[in-house]
């Protein structure tokens, strides 16, 4: 019998994760439970869809109490010990800090993932089992980049979650923050799909 060996993952606190982070310069990482994963950079599509949709939520939440932050947030989950990174995450009123750096917010209304091969799989079931927990979060967006395809998952008042999917780029996304309109179409400018697949082999 072959047994694989792995290395022991070492186990940290929140709050070395974050002393370590803080002072990292190349790779982010996220954490959960006391592991720490490095997060990838994404491809062109990825970051052309993420920059489309903060560009759209920030035009149709200007004059409004909410902002439009990037990916260079952290988001803590305390209930789940946990930290990420959100492509796209959205703030609506007073923000709360999870300490007095101001970098490591924990009250977002709105986190979006423009989802990517590698991650697909996490970003629908792990990580938005994490998102759930924050008790603030109204609505989880998840954006295909393969495809023109957008699921947005709305907190109800019950505490239910309830999907809507857009396929159709002339359809109409309708956000609760605080009342908002997206077009499908504006979030997949210039995004030419396969072109990925044409790039010439050396």
């Amino acid at each position: 019998n072959d047994i694989m060996q792995t290395q022991p993952i070492p186990e940290y606190r929140f709050e070395d994760y974050l002393a370590i982070e803080r002072e990292s310069t190349d790779v982010k990482h996220e954490y959960f439970a006391g592991q720490v994963f490095a997060m990838s950079g994404g491809s062109y599509e990825h970051s052309l869809i993420t920059a489309n949709l903060a560009r759209a939520l920030g035009n149709r939440l200007g004059g409004s109490p909410c902002v439009v932050l990037s990916s260079d947030m952290r988001i803590r989950i305390e209930t789940a010990d946990a930290g990420a990174y959100p492509d796209v995450s959205v703030l609506c009123g007073e923000p709360i800090f999870h300490d007095a750096r101001r970098d490591v917010l924990t009250n977002p209304v709105l986190i979006a993932e423009v989802l990517s091969p590698s991650t697909e799989a996490y970003d629908r079931g792990g990580k938005f089992a994490l998102y759930r927990q924050l008790p603030s979060l109204r609505h989880y967006l998840l954006v295909a980049q393969d495809q023109i395809a957008v699921d947005v998952f709305t907190r109800q008042p019950d505490g239910r979650w309830v999907l809507d999917a857009y396929t159709d780029p002339d359809a109409e996304i309708r956000l609760e923050v605080p009342d908002c309109r997206l077009s499908v179409r504006e979030l997949y400018d210039r995004v030419i799909f396969g072109a990925a697949d044409t790039t010439p082999r050396s």
